[in-house]
């Protein structure tokens, strides 16, 4: 297994000063003072667990001798995947969106667990599916966009009008470059099916504040707009520096139906 990072556990952020720990726990939140003067600001704070909700949530991605997390299986065709057992997250994204990264970061509590990463982008064609205890599964989709695979539509489709045990999906989203041409084909996808969605901002340690403020009212405008079942609040992450990473576990928690009440801080 590999090292557990600084700052994966909420242990760890609780020991930063107080504007580092907001901005690592809720950036989104770290971008409303740079809005206009009476800008709507509750699309930033739909969801904002307190820290006892965070803890939970967290003991669900801290694997045990009790609490096994664990790669259970790919898939290339709907009749490969696991059995409907659990709740089910899954998330979609461009290729090098950094998927793998924020995956790899939701689990680094259970250093033990392998996220598996295509060597050249867009070349995987599996979908991966990894078993959080007795709890959920969280499901990796293949990359679109640059050089996907030709079967990637028909793959994707057929994995989210049969998987009735799936609750929310999260569509990845570069929080450098915004929503992109293939990012509004899987979201139209959504949309039809009328899958519950989720959008996440990644990279945001890579995008200037002005270039990240400017994508988030963007999308949050696209959102509140053009679709129906995606929630409206944004979910930004960095991968590097755990940023958004412990929020988006609370929410995973949430959703697939394992933190019943969520405290508002």
């Amino acid at each position: 297994g590999r090292a557990v990072p600084p700052l994966a556990a909420l242990s760890q952020v609780l020991r930063l000063e107080r504007s580092r720990r907001t901005a690592i726990v809720f950036p989104l939140q770290k971008l409303e003072r740079y809005l206009a003067p009476g800008a709507d600001t509750a699309r930033f704070r739909l969801f904002q667990p307190g820290l006892a909700a965070l803890q939970r949530a967290e003991a669900l991605f801290r694997s045990d001798r009790g609490h096994p997390i664990d790669y259970v299986s790919s898939a290339v065709r709907m009749d490969h995947a696991p059995p409907l057992a659990l709740p089910e997250v899954c998330f979609i994204g461009r290729s090098n969106v950094g998927k793998s990264s924020l995956i790899r970061a939701l689990f680094s509590l259970a250093p033990k667990v392998e996220v598996r990463v295509s060597k050249t982008p867009g070349h995987t064609k599996k979908i991966n599916f990894f078993k959080v205890g007795k709890y959920f599964t969280l499901v990796d989709m293949p990359g679109y966009g640059y050089r996907a695979p030709q079967d990637f539509v028909e793959m994707v489709e057929a994995y989210l009008q049969e998987r009735h045990n799936l609750k929310r999906t999260f569509i990845l989203v570069d929080g450098v470059v915004g929503l992109q041409k293939t990012d509004h084909i899987a979201i139209e996808m959504l949309e039809e099916f009328g899958i519950p969605y989720v959008m996440v901002l990644t990279k945001i340690d890579r995008a200037s504040r002005g270039v990240l403020l400017k994508n988030v009212l963007e999308i949050q405008e696209f959102v509140k707009e053009s679709t129906q079942g995606c929630f409206p609040q944004l979910f930004l992450v960095s991968s590097v520096e755990f940023s958004g990473v412990h929020l988006l576990r609370c929410f995973v928690a949430h959703v697939t139906g394992n933190l019943p009440t969520v405290e508002a801080s």
